[in-house]
């Protein structure tokens, strides 16, 4: 009976098992939906980004679609990529873009800084993207790519790339904020205690006259 509901035991922990997602792929569910969450306003749209970072992410077909702006269908030029590559790809289309004056780019527009195309950029001129995808897939290395359309890699992904704290940079920044005005209400709050607390300060008592020398006697 015992070794009976041992087994029981065992093949219900064996059960139970697939049910429980390793950790390793819960931390990829988190950072996809960090990247995401980063990349919805450049791609149009939360289903977009969607999109974007799976189709890079697993080599797969990238749909964008906006109402105003039409749809676009492509398959990435590169083979599967990680999260980190994925979201280096996508900070160096979002920048070239920008660099045309472009920050809410139409699908189009994305899918040629990406795989490669014409774009129109906002002055009104022809620019032939040669894709950041593209580059990647003809070997080169991020920071050659970066070069290439005029970025320094490093600064770049400093100030745009760090999708890993991006969602809680401007909940930081209000709370550095907050604290700095707070310290600031209770210092001057502080010194207004102080002074009145502070007795008044008295004129200076005038000095005590001397009393007058007594005429000394003339001399006969």
């Amino acid at each position: 009976m015992l070794n009976a509901s041992r087994a029981a035991v065992l093949a219900a922990f064996l059960f139970a098992l697939p049910l429980a997602a390793p950790a390793h792929e819960r931390d990829a569910g988190q950072a996809d939906d960090r990247l995401v969450d980063k990349f919805a306003r450049f791609a149009g749209s939360r289903s977009n980004a969607e999109s974007l970072v799976n189709g890079l992410r697993n080599d797969q077909l990238v749909k964008l679609t906006s109402a105003q702006q039409g749809s676009a269908s492509f398959t990435p030029k590169t083979d599967r990529m990680g999260f980190g590559n994925v979201n280096i790809a996508l900070t160096l289309a979002k920048a070239t873009l920008a660099e045309q004056g472009i920050t809410r780019p139409t699908p189009q527009q994305i899918e040629a800084a990406l795989n490669g195309g014409t774009i129109t950029s906002r002055a009104g001129k022809e620019v032939k993207l040669t894709g950041i995808l593209a580059q990647r897939a003809s070997g080169l290395g991020w920071g050659k790519i970066a070069q290439a359309n005029g970025f320094k890699l490093g600064e770049l992904m400093r100030h745009h790339g760090d999708f890993r704290h991006h969602r809680h940079h401007a909940e930081f920044k209000h709370h550095r904020h907050h604290h700095a005005e707070f310290a600031k209400v209770r210092f001057e709050r502080h010194e207004r205690m102080e002074r009145a607390e502070r007795p008044e300060r008295h004129e200076r008592m005038e000095r005590a006259e001397r009393p007058e020398r007594p005429e000394r006697g003339r001399r006969g």
